[in-house]
């Protein structure tokens, strides 16, 4: 097996085995390939199209070579979530997942979070927590710590995945979509065992879904938003798949079905990265607008259901409690 014959099963737009796809991505991110080869490597997957054994290989390939958090390998006996979706879905919309994810936490759930700062968006994930006085560059000692005393830590995409440096070179010389577009949700060093992956490009949910069984979590819905969104809406159908212990299954969330009124999707856009911090506060207080109150408690019961709070229906009663009431601890690490 050679790099040359790799690409030229590529060129001739033919799939790539398990192996081959494995070998490929570790002499990647071992740096092993020159500039020419890597982009070579991530144009042939796209011209012929990527799989999820394309998909599953690099995610491995990521998460081998990723800064490891003591005592978290994907086998703790307590589940572990993240509330991470693809982003790029270009709506502006408010930080909903971020939201999602501090709420499970004040419930008392270990929530690893998984991002990076904006790049299509008004404020992305690391934006909007540190501007509410969370640490982003954490060591995995001090993630670990975090997880145990507050239930949560953010894990900084770029801090946690130092071969990224190989391939930041090519991806910004290509100046085009690759595969490494959709990793992000997929390569969370804590290996959470429950997830909530909301993706922007309804194309793609196949891919994703198989993808996350191939890579070993446990329970996850994997979904499209109404109206073109990476989060739960509340003025439309959210359709995608539900991974249980092996199964994936089509799955439709309606959350008028839920007791949710319609908004529109204007009612959840923010102006900036001000606009998005201030109104991430005053959810978090149980004070903020309708449309974007409603949109957390739709997620946060999906989350809930996943984690085995009861039907869809009761947790999200659950979650318009929750959300209505506020943090009770408190902003994490705020002290």
């Amino acid at each position: 097996m050679t790099i040359a014959e790799i690409l030229e099963i590529l060129a001739q737009k033919r799939a790539l085995t398990d192996d081959q796809a494995d070998f490929m991505f570790e002499e990647l991110m071992t740096g092993n390939l020159t500039e020419a080869q890597a982009g070579a490597f991530l144009m042939g997957l796209r011209a012929k199209g990527e799989d999820s054994t394309d998909l599953a290989a690099g995610v491995r390939a990521v998460i081998s070579h990723a800064r490891k958090i003591p005592g978290f390998d994907g086998n703790r006996p307590e589940p572990v979530i993240d509330t991470c979706g693809t982003g790029g879905d270009g709506q502006c919309s408010f930080n909903c997942s971020t939201a999602v994810s501090l709420f499970l936490a004040d419930m008392g759930y270990t929530v690893a979070k998984h991002g990076n700062r904006a790049l299509s968006s008004s404020c992305g994930s690391a934006d909007a927590l540190e501007a509410l006085g969370i640490p982003l560059e954490q060591t995995p000692e001090e993630a670990a710590a975090g997880f145990e005393k507050y239930h949560f830590a953010f894990l900084f995409a770029p801090a946690y995945h130092p071969a990224f440096k190989y391939i930041m070179p090519v991806r910004k010389q290509l100046g085009i979509r690759t595969l490494f577009n959709f990793m992000g949700p997929l390569t969370n060093p804590a290996r959470p065992s429950h997830q909530l992956l909301g993706v922007g490009d309804p194309e793609r949910l196949f891919l994703m879904g198989e993808t996350l069984l191939l890579t070993g979590v446990k329970r996850a819905l994997i979904f499209a938003g109404a109206g073109g969104f990476d989060e739960l809406t509340t003025w439309g159908v959210n359709r995608g798949y539900v991974i249980d212990d092996g199964r994936m299954d089509k799955a439709v969330v309606d959350s008028a079905a839920l007791g949710f009124p319609r908004h529109a999707p204007e009612d959840v856009r923010v102006t900036g990265k001000e606009d998005a911090v201030d109104k991430l506060r005053l959810i978090l207080a149980g004070k903020g607008p309708e449309a974007m109150m409603d949109m957390v408690a739709l997620n946060l019961a999906a989350c809930l259901n996943l984690l085995d709070k009861g039907t869809m229906a009761e947790c999200a009663d659950i979650a318009r409690d929750v959300v209505n009431k506020g943090l009770t601890k408190g902003i994490p690490y705020a002290e």
